[in-house]
């Protein structure tokens, strides 16, 4: 029998004035601009428990896959130990998952639940609750550009290739706040999807806002323990319409947590990953 869950999930709408959408994370006081120029809209979604049955949703069909294996000894609190212990691993991990033949981590976010607190340090990083995608199909590429020598970026870019996040809860099972995932069989790419420029002092990158459509069909593993992970697809460079090319997300509060849930603290790598 199937379990759901009822929670507010944040949804994207579109600036107003037809203007691009943005987000800007400039020091304050050096630019004119507002942080962000469009909004949210919250809706209530029912989201499935889908414990017992994960073997349904796979990364080419919907977007995402849940796997078990714990990580190696790591506190999740140095930036260096991540580096050195959880990316070998995690390339490991996703080259067996997947059959990838190249592997590029290109950064990592632990994130600590701290109501009321704020800041980008590694402690004080917070769960994002807004329904999003993580890049752009023009992000991705920039993003093989800037991360693979000059030499060899081309010929990746002909190959097959996604961007894979792997998520995993830290300390603790992730009971206060889980993270919602959308089946890619579900979304209008059309329709549902927008763009966000992401302006910093010396670069640009975009994200990826997700619109309100009442068929979206969201998942969720209760109470996933640091023993177990979810592969999450954020782009696919084949897509025909044969395989899943991407899975929205988003962390939820979920209202039947119990009072006194530990916070949750949860680590995501991206990852390029390549095919031959």
């Amino acid at each position: 029998m199937a379990s759901y869950t009822i929670s507010t999930l944040n949804y994207f709408i579109d600036p107003l004035d037809g203007s691009r959408p943005y987000v800007t994370f400039y020091p304050d006081g050096t630019t004119i601009k507002p942080p962000l120029n469009w909004t949210q809209e919250p809706h209530d979604m029912q989201i499935e428990d889908v414990r017992g049955k994960e073997e349904l949703y796979k990364l080419g069909n919907a977007g995402f896959q849940y796997e078990r294996e714990a990580a190696k000894h790591v506190n999740f609190l140095n930036d260096d130990e991540i580096r050195c212990v959880y990316y070998p691993q995690s390339i490991d991990l996703i080259k067996r998952i997947t059959g990838a033949t190249s592997i590029v981590i290109f950064d990592h976010t632990v994130r600590r639940r701290r109501p009321g607190e704020v800041g980008d340090d590694l402690q004080k990083r917070q769960p994002v609750s807004f329904v999003h995608v993580d890049q752009t199909t023009a992000a991705v590429i920039a993003g093989v550009h800037r991360h693979l020598p000059p030499t060899e970026a081309p010929s990746f870019l002909r190959r097959r290739f996604q961007v894979i996040n792997l998520w995993r809860p830290i300390s603790h099972a992730a009971v206060d706040w889980p993270l919602a995932l959308c089946d890619f069989r579900s979304v209008d790419v059309e329709k549902d999807l927008a763009p966000i420029a992401l302006l910093y002092p010396d670069r640009e990158d975009e994200t990826v806002g997700v619109k309100y459509n009442a068929n979206h069909q969201w998942k969720y593993l209760k109470a996933m323990t640091p023993e177990e992970f979810v592969l999450i697809k954020c782009f696919d460079s084949i897509q025909d319409g044969s395989v899943a090319r991407l899975a929205p997300h988003t962390w939820f509060q979920d209202p039947d947590t119990p009072e006194g849930t530990p916070l949750r603290e949860s680590i995501e790598l991206r990852a390029l990953v390549f095919y031959d």
